[in-house]
């Protein structure tokens, strides 16, 4: 038979087997791997506590790495994602008891003042990401530095506004934060996990459908030629810093809730749980290979790792620490390996 004419065999028909590749395939394969592996040494892994808790803490990591991995795809990174959501959490947490006083038993708050509440907190962030991407732009120093230095700056700020104290935020994060819609009496869809796939929704819509998505990868791909072909790769490098900064802000504010306060403390891993999930995910460091999808399944398979180690009896604290490195450094390599022959 002629295999041209053939439809089973036609172009259209394997033109999705072509688009897979081993550096989407070896991210899924960690993840499989890890989940079988806690399945069958921990009987109480798969239960709908286990899901719901795997939503919970998966929701801000994927809130906060989906900002993330648009600045990796440009070649940069944002070292500031941590302490700005902090910053942002805090600041709700100092507007809603001290600035406003709606913390308050007589206090009764309208919308608009909680509304308030919260975007100020979240344009703060957004500022402190553009001013981050400017100060790139311009000064033509590494992201590397100038996010270390909005890093400090954001933990001092939120330092100063707190005084070390846990300050309360609006009910309506604390909603999003602990509370779900109710599929049966055991299982429950956290509000936080369906607003982190909205906003991992977002983000494949844009790199994948728009001109500026395009442009992201030119410019993680080869700068110099993006440039030549009129790509403001400065205006798309300081875009990128401002949603990371966005979507950090939304994540210390959800984790803000789920937490019933704002502390210092809250954030502290932050920053290093974020890259590793986008890198766990197939996203290159180099910029210019990744997706929001990748990105979807590094989260996954970090809190998948984070939460089954918890739930192992044989696995005391002082080793849960080296066996969750042990296991990050063996997915990664192995991603990386597979990822280079795929290519």
């Amino acid at each position: 038979m002629d295999v041209a004419r053939n439809p089973e065999t036609s172009p259209a028909r394997r033109a999705w087997w072509r688009r897979i590749s081993a550096q989407d395939v070896a991210p899924l394969a960690s993840l499989a791997v890890i989940a079988l592996f806690f399945a069958l040494t921990s009987n109480s892994f798969l239960t709908p506590a286990t899901i719901v808790h795997v939503l919970k803490q998966g929701a801000v990591l994927a809130i906060v790495s989906s900002g993330l991995t648009f600045v990796l795809l440009t070649a940069e990174i944002d070292l500031s994602v941590g302490t700005v959501a902090l910053w942002s959490a805090c600041f709700c947490g100092w507007l809603f008891e001290i600035g406003f006083g709606l913390a308050a038993p007589d206090a009764a708050p309208s919308g608009g003042m909680v509304a308030a509440v919260i975007a100020l907190p979240i344009a703060s962030a957004v500022a402190i990401g553009i001013l981050s991407g400017v100060l790139t732009v311009w000064s033509r120093l590494p992201s590397f530095i100038i996010t270390l230095a909005m890093m400090n700056i954001a933990n001092g700020l939120a330092r100063y506004l707190t005084r070390s104290e846990a300050l309360e935020v609006p009910h309506l994060l604390k909603t999003i934060g602990n509370g779900g819609i109710d599929l049966t009496p055991r299982i429950m869809v956290p509000y936080s996990a369906m607003l982190a796939l909205v906003v991992l929704v977002v983000g494949h819509v844009v790199l994948v459908h728009t001109r500026f998505g395009r442009y992201v990868y030119m410019v993680g791909g080869n700068r110099e030629a993006a440039r030549l072909a009129g790509v403001r790769t400065g205006l798309v490098v300081a875009v990128c810093l401002a949603i990371s900064a966005l979507t950090a802000s939304v994540g210390g504010l959800v984790e803000a809730g789920r937490l019933n306060a704002a502390t210092l403390d809250q954030n502290a891993d932050l920053l290093l749980e974020a890259v590793a999930c986008v890198v766990l995910g197939g996203t290159s460091l180099f910029g210019g290979e990744g997706s929001m999808s990748r990105t979807a399944i590094g989260v996954l398979t970090f809190v998948v790792l984070k939460v089954g180690l918890n739930q192992v009896g044989w696995v005391n604290d002082f080793a849960r620490q080296l066996l969750m490195g042990g296991v990050l450094m063996t997915a990664l390599v192995v991603n990386g390996l597979l990822a280079k022959r795929g290519k």
